[in-house]
Formats: C-alpha cells, sequence, structure tokens
C-alpha cells in the first residue's frame, strides 16, 4: 500500500501545533492541518508490509496492540496516496463510526504498532484519518442517509456517549426505530463533558449528531433513567434496550483532611468548565475557577492531564501533576518490544503548557498525598506529599507502591483535583433494570457478549468493560448493535 518507497523517500509530517503560550489563550483546538499535497505523501509512506499490525486491535502485554476497530488503515493510506479521497472514506467509515471524533483523542494504538515505526517513525495514521473525514464533509460525502426501509422494532439506548451513539447509528442503518436517552442538557457523554474543547471542540460533536437526527434517531436529554425516568418505562416501550451510561463512579482517596473545601473529582471541574463555557463563555462563573491558585492534581493519566490544561487557561499561579508509579523510560525497555504499546515517557499538551507556563514539567513521580492540611475556614490550602517505592508482595508477586518513611514535604494547595480512575457504573441504573454488576462494579455478560443477565436488556461500552478509550466503546456500541439486531431479525447484516 502507499507508495512502495514511500517511507524512504518522506519524513513523518504532521500539522504544525499552535505554540504554547498561544493556545492557552483560548479554549480552541491547536492541531493545524497539512495542505493537501502534504498529506497525500503522508499515505505514500505506508510501507506495503506483510502483516498490518497497525489493524489487528490484539491484546498484547495487558494493552492493545493495533486499532480496536481493525480501520482498514493500509487501504486508505493508499488512496490518501492516489488522490482517491472519496473511497478513502468509504473504506474508512466500514468500520468506525466516528473517525471525526478518534482523529482527534484517541491516542492511537495505530501508530505504536506500525511497522514503519519499529526502525523509524509511524505513519502518521491519526492525521491522515482526520484528513479523510473533513474533506469528506467539506466534499458532501458524509452527508445524511436515512434509511430505506423500517422494521418496526425500537430500541432505546440509555447514554449518548461514543459507545451508545455507535449502537444509535448501526441499529438506525438496519432500519430500526431508536432513541437515545441522556441525564446532560446535551448529548455527546464523555465526548461533550468529560473531555475538554481544545482537544475535541463540541461543533464536531454536533455536527454529527445533526446527521444522525436527520437520519431518524431521536433524542431526549435531561432523561436521567433509573431516577427521573422509570426503568419499567421503557421495558414496556421498547423492544430491546441498551445500557451504554460509562463508568460514572470516580476513584476516591481516602487521607486525613479528606473533607476540606475545595477537593474535587476531575470529572466535576472538566464538567463544569466546559458547560459553563458553552452556556456563557465563562462569564456565569458557574464553574470550579483555578484562577490564582494552586493546583495540585491527582493522577497522571490523560484526565489529570485534561486538568492541568484546563487549569492553565483558568490561569492558575501553578499547577502540579502527581503520578504513583515511577517515570517511565524515554525508549522501549526490553521486555516491552514492539509491536506492543510503548510504555515509554509521553509528554502531552497539559505538560508541555505547563512547561511553557512555569518553567518545568508539572509531573511529581512515586509521590501521592499522605494528608491535606486546611486553613481556619475549612479550605483546603497545603498538602503534604510523601514518596513512594515499588516492593513485590510476597504474597502475591505484584509490585506495589509502598511509602518511603521520612519523604514526606508540604506545597501549597489551594485547589485539588482527583483524577485516580473510575470504579465503574454508577449502580443505580443497574439496579434500576436489575442487571447484575461484576466485582468491578461493570454490568455483567457472559464473555464475548453483550446481553445481561435479563432478556431484553443489553450494555457497552465503559459500562461494560470499565474505563477505557473511546475507541474501544465504539466497538463496543457497534458489536452489542449486531447482536441486538441479531436477536430481533434472527440474523444480522450489520459490520
Amino acid at each position: 500500500m502507499g507508495k512502495t518507497t514511500g517511507f524512504m523517500e518522506y519524513e513523518r509530517q504532521t500539522g504544525r501545533e499552535v505554540p504554547p503560550k498561544e493556545r492557552i489563550k483560548n479554549w480552541k483546538e491547536f492541531h493545524l492541518p497539512l495542505r493537501e499535497e502534504e498529506q497525500r505523501r503522508q499515505g505514500a509512506r505506508c510501507m506495503d508490509c506483510g502483516v498490518p499490525f497497525c489493524q489487528s486491535g490484539m491484546m498484547m502485554g495487558g494493552m492493545v496492540s493495533g486499532c480496536p476497530l481493525n480501520n482498514l488503515i493500509p487501504e486508505w493510506n493508499d488512496l490518501i496516496y492516489t488522490g482517491n479521497w472519496q473511497q478513502a472514506f468509504n473504506r474508512l467509515k466500514k468500520t468506525n463510526s466516528f473517525p471525526e471524533f478518534t482523529s482527534r483523542v484517541c491516542p492511537a494504538p495505530c501508530e505504536a504498532a506500525c511497522t514503519c515505526g519499529l526502525n523509524g517513525d509511524p505513519v502518521s495514521v491519526k492525521e491522515n484519518e482526520r484528513a479523510i473525514i473533513e474533506k469528506a464533509y467539506q466534499s458532501g460525502w458524509a452527508r445524511v442517509k436515512p434509511p430505506r426501509v423500517r422494521t418496526g422494532k425500537k430500541i432505546a439506548v440509555v447514554g449518548s456517549g461514543p459507545a451508545g451513539l455507535a449502537a444509535a447509528d448501526q441499529l438506525n442503518k438496519r432500519g430500526h426505530s431508536v432513541t437515545v436517552y441522556e441525564k446532560s442538557d446535551r448529548l455527546g457523554g464523555l465526548l461533550m463533558y468529560g473531555i475538554p474543547n481544545m482537544k475535541l471542540e463540541k461543533w464536531v460533536i454536533d455536527r454529527k449528531i445533526d446527521i444522525m437526527r436527520q437520519e431518524g434517531i431521536s433524542f431526549v436529554t435531561n432523561a436521567d433513567v433509573g431516577r427521573g425516568l422509570r426503568a419499567n418505562k421503557l421495558m414496556k416501550e421498547y423492544d430491546r434496550i441498551i445500557l451504554a451510561c460509562g463508568a460514572g463512579n470516580p476513584r476516591d482517596i481516602d487521607v486525613p483532611g479528606r473533607d476540606a473545601q475545595g477537593i474535587y473529582f476531575a470529572v466535576d471541574f472538566l464538567k463544569a468548565t466546559t458547560k459553563s463555557l458553552l452556556d456563557s463563555n465563562l462569564e456565569d462563573g458557574a464553574y470550579i475557577s483555578a484562577k490564582d491558585k494552586h493546583v495540585v492534581v491527582i493522577g497522571g493519566g490523560d484526565t489529570g492531564n485534561d486538568c492541568v490544561g484546563t487549569s492553565i487557561r483558568h490561569g492558575c499561579a501553578s499547577v502540579t501533576q502527581l503520578e504513583m508509579m515511577p517515570k517511565p523510560p524515554v525508549k522501549r525497555a526490553e521486555n516491552n518490544t514492539w509491536p506492543e504499546w510503548p510504555r515509554i515517557l509521553k509528554v502531552d499538551y497539559g505538560q508541555e503548557e505547563a512547561a511553557a507556563q512555569f518553567g518545568s514539567d508539572p509531573r511529581i513521580y512515586q509521590t501521592t498525598v499522605k494528608e491535606f492540611i486546611k486553613d481556619g475556614e475549612g479550605r483546603v490550602c497545603k498538602a503534604i506529599l510523601i514518596s513512594l517505592t515499588p516492593q513485590k508482595d510476597p504474597e502475591t508477586g505484584r509490585t506495589v507502591m509502598v511509602p518511603v518513611e521520612g519523604s514526606e514535604k508540604e506545597i501549597p494547595a489551594d485547589l485539588v483535583l482527583i483524577a485516580a480512575g473510575f470504579l465503574g457504573c454508577q449502580p443505580y441504573v443497574a439496579e434500576a433494570f436489575g442487571v447484575d454488576l461484576t466485582p468491578r462494579s461493570n454490568v455483567a455478560t457472559a464473555s464475548g457478549e453483550y446481553q445481561t443477565n435479563v432478556e431484553k436488556i443489553f450494555t457497552a461500552g465503559d459500562m461494560h468493560r470499565g474505563q477505557s478509550l473511546v475507541v474501544w466503546a465504539i466497538r463496543e456500541g457497534r458489536e452489542a448493535a449486531r447482536e441486538v439486531d441479531k436477536s430481533l431479525m434472527g440474523y444480522t447484516n450489520l459490520a
């Protein structure tokens, strides 16, 4: 695929980014696209390898290698190179319901598994994907395409995140009548309120949902199923129900002073900012402000990074990001060989912006909070940190992080954001429908399946597999749609 010698002739190139000092002045996306001829050269770098790991989606070393959607990456790289953009769009849409989302927020396991990256730089798959979908919108290929025939079957999807939207999109294409219920005031779930604007501007979501609405999908917002809207009502009205409510139960920390004012879960901080930004451009003040505050972010993952970038845009006085685990190596370790996901040091946009604004990377590794100190009004004002060291648990053999005695240090902390992950779905939704949960608080199904213990009820996405990537949620939504379709019709022709 691509040009036979392209990977030797052309260097990897991606669109430039707005410099950190400039982009922190606003909430807009800051990745700028390549010109078309430059993008076509990037498609030419796909090297016609014998085994395209980029599209494999295999689990290796406990992490995915290649695209979980099994995107036909070599095919559309070649079509970009030859200038056949419409056919590239057709091939991309065969496997991916929402390339406009994944091309912006996916960490690109496809690129990590690219054969070209074994001894050089991988193909810029993510940017190629974005170029295809944006050209499709500009050219009218991503237009409204309602189904020609309706089956008469009615399906409710609870949750409008990537899993719920993917399931709804597929089932609507099959001709079923689909209604999506969302508890928030805007559609998109995690995409809308869990991911900041600078990573995914919300017009991108609205653009796609508007097409889905014109294709016949119904959307109901402010519908908190299991509380304001009774589950029994949906079970009577619909032939099948898909629960795709995400993993919205944040993991807390238990240390002295946790009850101080000024300590929030990251998801609440990010949601409040995005909602206020969309409602009033932050003029209503209805958000948790980091302005002029010393911010401490607990958690070194994507959500923690988003908190860093958001705090800087608020105008924080400083930001510190705590990571319990050791600092990763700059290059792959010997036990982390290609095409496994590279467990190496990455500098994301938030850390890059913190370095530009404050002079250093905000992350402190092998460190956690031992205690929060309150001021006279009960607000957090300081955090006592303690260093951690890895040790082998003699019983399980697993590596655990153990506090180092005497390593405590004190830092200012006016605002603390807990970004320590999620523990599963909100239990009230599962209880309302009577579905079983796993010990990890995910909705239980047989391995590789999506039907719950309740006959008409299916599940997908983070609610089913636990906190994961948007691309996994889309895959689960599509696979759940297949299972639902087959249960209704006796067979399925959904991909």
